[in-house]
């Protein structure tokens, strides 16, 4: 009996060390996979703060709870169950899905960036409580659209990081990016919308240098909105536009990205500075497209039935 709960006790520690080492092949190449989708997630947070703009101070917070629910939602009910199903079925119809979501990107920049160029931001609404609620169930709504995207793009980027995992491993580590990114995200987003309330309390502090920066820090932060505001919508656009421009280039069209190809190399030897030129290329060129790309949508979703309509 000894002897064969002694042999009992090795194949537990055998299975617990096994256990461990995939705990941590999973952990590390979840970490490889969140950092291969940096980009978007970046995008996604600076994206994000433009939404609640113009909210009570009281009402940020739980609008940014309801947008980060969504996200997860998106990420866990959504996206993770198709991603892994269409890589194993149906692998050629990602690509294009994407890139519906890119021109939907696309589309949402082009319409912010006509707002800003037209002065236009929507019908106003009179009554204060009908206001209310109207902007926040709009924002929400509004922001996990966009943030569907940007995470479809953020979990096929990992995806594509793990292809070479089994089906269950893939989806134990688009399960631990999908709570590991929601929770970067909009753990920052929550820190940047909240800095003027945090200025606020250390103005209100006895220690002079403190009270001055929060000063400083309540004057700062519509300037800092307004920028982040900007950033989200050129964020758009690149974002959209890199996933049409990738897309194409998968789906056999490749004058497009061998162009912009062709401008990162000529920029990529430039001393100091090469690397930073490279980048800039890339974003300007994807942002481009994104914009023309943006326009025809915008021009066939507003512009055409208006005139349709007026004729």
């Amino acid at each position: 009996m000894a002897v064969g709960l002694a042999a009992l006790l090795d194949d537990i520690a055998a299975f617990a060390k096994l256990a461990a080492a995939s705990v941590d092949d999973i952990g590390a190449a979840a970490g490889r996979a969140s950092v291969k989708a940096t980009g978007v997630v970046i995008d996604d947070t600076a994206v994000t703060p433009q939404y609640v703009a113009g909210l009570a101070a009281k009402r940020e917070l739980p609008v940014i709870k309801r947008i980060a629910m969504g996200s997860l939602r998106n990420k866990l009910l959504f996206i993770l169950p198709a991603a892994l199903l269409l890589s194993q079925f149906l692998p050629w119809l990602l690509t294009p899905l994407l890139m519906v979501g890119g021109a939907y990107l696309a589309f949402e920049g082009a319409e912010k960036l006509w707002e800003m160029v037209s002065g236009k931001h929507g019908e106003a609404v009179d009554d204060a409580a009908a206001k209310k609620a109207v902007d926040e169930d709009s924002v929400v709504s509004s922001a996990v659209r966009t943030d569907f995207i940007l995470s479809a793009e953020i979990m096929v980027i990992a995806l594509n990081e793990v292809a070479a995992e089994g089906f269950w491993a893939r989806a134990i580590i688009l399960v631990v990016v999908a709570l590991l990114i929601t929770a970067v995200v909009y753990g920052i987003v929550g820190l940047i919308v909240k800095m003027d309330d945090i200025g606020l309390h250390l103005a209100g502090r006895e220690t002079g240098w403190v009270k001055s920066f929060g000063h400083g820090l309540v004057k700062a932060m519509p300037r800092v909105m307004a920028v982040i505001s900007i950033v989200g919508t050129v964020a758009m656009l690149w974002v959209g536009g890199h996933i049409l421009l990738q897309g194409t280039y998968d789906l056999g069209w490749h004058a497009p990205y061998d162009l912009l190809h062709v401008l990162e190399d000529a920029v990529h030897g430039v001393p100091a500075v090469g690397g930073f030129l490279v980048w800039l290329v890339d974003t300007l060129g994807s942002a481009i497209i994104g914009v023309v790309a943006g326009a025809v949508v915008v021009t066939v979703v507003h512009f055409i039935p208006r005139k349709n309509k007026h004729h």
